[in-house]
């Protein structure tokens, strides 16, 4: 009888994972390699800015503890960086931050090393694999490429990197794109869009959702669902909501999601007329947006730069349209059956396809079909395929 094939052994350095201060950061990442460290010996470093844990080290200590008995197969580092200027070295100071903190998981066995985020994650990571002689893969998600690649130095270093690793997953043929453009042979290149946890996302009853959610049954409500950040475009939404709004009193506008922007959208909505109509409920755990993607009239999303957002493929599989900037792969994955889409920062596009969507019939049965193609298993199984494929080509 022969002996059963050992667990590829697998480090994976991603700061796009929950962290003790942000809980539910990156929910995709969190999804998919919860299923990956069932299939092999994973490891997950997550590096959390030293600035972060300065300000809190007693709930850091408490809630490191706790994070690491909830995922089990997740660590965390200390990032130590100059602060206010050196941005082009963060991936040193990464590297030595790992290379003092972690010695001994960075000088272990690995059959193969993951880095999820260009910069400064995949950089530091693709100079411990040059300095071990190990394999590298890295994956991309969007504004690591479409942003961070555009500067000289750090476009430069990610450049490197990418080239040197055996794959490149992008979760978009946007991004895909964008590899290629830096060199990366495009054989190299594989594309891999995120999936959607059917079990967490699927079509729920309008009035049983506004119910679970104690909403008024009458009204419509807009959502979105996101960092509240100058990227995701809400400089724009909340005039386009305005007006919209003085058009339909009855249409609400519910924000789930923190950030720095909090404070100033509040003074906007105000400015505009629209205080008592725009909701801010803050960072919601994943496992509470179904029902907010089931009381909504649409998702609206009008950010500058994406990726494939998440939130988008979750609030189809609840059969909700989305209403989106054409950026990214959001095109990729939003038929004209699905939803709308609109320049990024253009207010009168943006508010034009908003009056379109409340007013459309849309088939919620259909958009909740379309979004069956992406789903997590087949993901998984196609991501660990690369991954052991890469560290056999090594």
């Amino acid at each position: 009888m022969p002996e059963p094939v050992p667990a590829m052994r697998l480090l994976i350095l991603t700061n796009l994972f929950a962290d003790p201060f942000s809980p539910t950061r990156a929910t995709f990442n969190q999804q998919q390699f919860s299923r990956l460290a069932q299939q092999v010996s994973l490891t997950v470093l997550v590096p959390v800015a030293w600035t972060e844990v300065l300000r809190q080290p007693l709930r850091w200590r408490r809630l490191r503890r706790q994070a690491q008995q909830q995922w089990g197969f997740v660590d965390y580092v200390v990032f130590w960086y100059p602060p206010g200027f050196g941005r082009s070295l963060h991936a040193v100071f990464l590297l030595l931050s790992l290379l003092l903190q972690r010695p001994r998981l960075m000088w272990q066995r690995w059959d193969l090393l993951l880095g999820s985020w260009a910069s400064p994650d995949a950089v530091a990571l693709a100079a411990l694999a040059r300095l071990r002689g190990l394999p590298l893969v890295v994956k991309v998600h969007g504004s690591d490429l479409n942003v961070f690649a555009q500067e000289r130095l750090r476009g430069a270093q990610i450049a490197w990197a990418l080239r040197g690793a055996k794959c490149v997953v992008a979760v978009s043929q946007a991004l895909a794109a964008r590899v290629a453009a830096l060199g990366v042979p495009i054989s190299q290149v594989e594309v891999l869009y995120n999936g959607v946890d059917k079990a967490r996302f699927s079509p729920m009853p309008r009035a049983q959702a506004r119910q679970a959610l104690g909403l008024p049954e009458q009204g419509r409500w807009l959502l979105f669902v996101g960092n509240l950040k100058p990227i995701k475009g809400l400089a724009e939404l909340l005039p386009a909501f305005a007006a919209v709004a003085a058009e339909h009193p009855d249409v609400q506008l519910a924000l789930v999601g923190s950030g720095p922007l909090r404070q100033a959208l509040a003074a906007q909505a105000l400015a505009l007329g629209v205080a008592e109509s725009v909701h801010f409920l803050g960072a919601l755990p994943h496992t509470a947006l179904r029902p907010w993607f089931a009381a909504a009239e649409l998702l609206c999303l009008p950010s500058h730069d994406e990726g494939v957002p998440n939130v988008v493929l979750e609030a189809m599989a609840c059969g909700t349209p989305v209403v989106a900037t054409r950026v990214g792969g959001i095109p990729e994955v939003v038929p004209a059956h699905a939803g709308l889409l609109v320049p990024p920062r253009d207010i009168a596009a943006l508010q034009q396809a908003l009056f379109t969507a409340l007013v459309r019939t849309w088939d919620h049965a259909a958009i909740a079909a379309h979004a069956d193609a992406f789903d997590w298993d087949t993901n998984v199984a196609r991501l660990r395929a690369l991954l052991e494929a890469a560290a056999k080509r090594a």
